[in-house]
């Protein structure tokens, strides 16, 4: 069984390599989980966004910058091809 790259909250970073999440093997599963459904994943990716500037503006001294968030949770899938 393969180890799933899930967020851990509320640091928000991948519990399988420690890396910012959505780490690259997690946006891998999430198309994978999401195949033919893109706007279902952004708009649960959207949703984790929202979670995800609550639980950082709440735990960090300085809140998360929007264009980076946006960048690491939204904005990789446009750069990925449709198929």
């Amino acid at each position: 069984m393969r180890q799933r790259h899930a967020p851990l909250r509320p640091i928000w970073i991948c519990t399988g390599c420690a890396h910012p999440w959505p780490c690259g093997p997690a946006r891998v599963e999430l198309l994978a989980d999401y195949a033919g459904q893109r706007r279902n994943l952004a708009v649960d990716l959207a949703g984790l966004l929202r979670e995800a500037t609550a639980d950082l503006t709440r735990i960090c001294p300085e809140p998360p910058d929007p264009v980076a968030a946006y960048a690491r949770f939204l904005g990789w899938l446009r750069r990925v091809p449709r198929v």
